[in-house]
């Protein structure tokens, strides 16, 4: 029997796991530097754009003509129109007034998009910066409602392009007119859509690879 067991000896199990390794700080992402600028420097360029764009509607569209009417810029005819309005409520028009409440809840947006970073990994850089855009959209419309009480608002899109009448009976209590979309927006709305977007896009893909990477590093071990 002894002879069987030195002949034959147990297989040895090596692990590579490092039980007793110290974990990175909380703060680790705050002090990469690239890590920073993927999230603050998304976040600023897509503020000052937001802004810029603001402000050039404020001084080219906010005056009326003559005759009391907006001006409004065709660049693409019935595609793309450029027109200013003050949205006093939240994204695309909805909910219109209550300014503090809106204020407050971009505060939390901006509080919880920064600790969305600070628990994210080093391999997740395409996630920092979603997480830059959104920040961005929160702090442009975040600056209006605080300084302004409202938002600015200038990009339409589809405009004049209208749904048939059989189409138009049957759309949903939120669509104010029968236009494919009669909602204004900006910059800091687009940042935050697409942000959006891309974040649950990122949260499909990302759950799909776990379960991957757990079957296989159970097969490694067996």
């Amino acid at each position: 029997m002894e002879l069987a067991e030195r002949c034959n000896p147990p297989p040895i199990i090596v692990s590579f796991r490092r039980v007793n390794e110290p974990r990175p700080p909380w703060y680790s992402n705050w002090r990469n530097p690239w890590a920073v600028v993927r999230f603050l420097g998304t976040a600023a360029v897509g503020f000052a754009a937001d802004l810029l764009v603001k402000h050039a509607a404020d001084a080219s569209l906010r005056q009326p003509d003559e005759f009391g009417r907006m001006p409004q810029l065709n660049v693409i005819p019935g595609w793309l129109q450029l027109e200013w309005t003050g949205n006093h409520g939240a994204a695309l028009g909805f909910f219109q007034g209550h300014r503090w409440f809106f204020v407050i809840v971009a505060v939390a947006a901006v509080i919880f998009l920064s600790q969305l970073f600070t628990v994210s990994t080093r391999r997740q850089r395409g996630y920092q910066i979603v997480l830059g855009m959104l920040l961005a959209g929160a702090l442009g419309n975040l600056y209006d409602r605080a300084t302004l009480g409202y938002v600015r608002d200038m990009i339409h899109i589809f405009p004049g392009r209208r749904f048939p009448p059989g189409i138009a009976e049957h759309l949903p209590w939120f669509w104010s007119t029968p236009e494919w979309f009669p909602w204004i927006f900006n910059v800091a709305d687009s940042l935050l859509c697409v942000g959006v977007a891309l974040m649950l896009l990122h949260m499909l893909i990302d759950g799909r690879q776990k379960p991957a990477v757990t079957k296989s590093s159970k097969a490694e071990t067996k």
